[in-house]
């Protein structure tokens, strides 16, 4: 196999993927496509009450996601060799069974399964695997108004859910990258050699823990 053409950035929430995703698709001249959380007008009330308003969030994202997915691959790109996305479609599943109900997923599962058939494959998966810990201080340095209700708990449930997907995950290659010790966003020795990990070709699940 040769080097990633599609490549999909994937995280929990402070992990550091649209930074990632925009350093990477920067340094490839890549298309980027960036999942935009705020455009859920449910989001902040999901954060507020998440048994009430988790259904009408989830279908939102899936919906949206699905609409940009297909707009970003209608056509190839004349000027772009690359594209770099920060999030894959299929992990909205993994926020689906954290907080939906049964019949509420059983509902948005017929949903998902008919959306992805037409969503494209990448060619790598990067999972940016850290600690809650990290991942509670990342969120509170950015500052974003609808993430200052998160709680610990919900950051590590949803850092288990992360760990259980990637695991069972075999649909493309996947790179898993311990992000503990290390800070591409600020460290340009950092960002390079994680860009040659990324950019390197890949086959079936590998792990990358610098710094160990």
């Amino acid at each position: 196999m040769g080097e990633p053409r599609y490549i999909c950035i994937e995280g929990v929430i402070g992990a550091g993927k649209t930074s990632l995703a925009r350093k990477l698709g920067e340094q490839l001249n890549a298309q980027i496509i960036y999942e935009r959380p705020e455009e859920n007008p449910f989001l902040q009330d999901f954060y507020q009450d998440p048994q009430r308003f988790a259904f009408q969030t989830q279908m939102f994202f899936l919906l949206s996601r699905y609409r940009q997915q297909l707009e970003s691959f209608q056509q190839p790109s004349l000027f772009h060799e690359y594209t770099v996305s920060d999030y894959l479609f299929a992990k909205d599943r993994i926020f689906a069974h954290l907080n939906l109900e049964d019949r509420e997923l059983l509902l948005y599962d017929k949903v998902a399964k008919l959306l992805e058939r037409e969503i494209p494959r990448p060619d790598l998966v990067v999972y940016l695997q850290s600690t809650p810990e990290r991942l509670m201080d990342n969120i509170k340095k950015r500052g974003r108004t609808y993430e200052k209700n998160m709680s610990e708990d919900y950051i590590r449930a949803l850092n288990e859910a992360y760990n259980k997907f990637f695991f069972h995950y075999n649909d493309t290659a996947l790179l898993v990258i311990n992000c503990t010790l290390i800070d591409f966003v600020n460290n340009d020795d950092d960002f390079k050699e994680l860009t040659r990990q990324i950019m390197r070709p890949h086959s079936g699940l590998e792990f990358y823990s610098p710094g160990q």
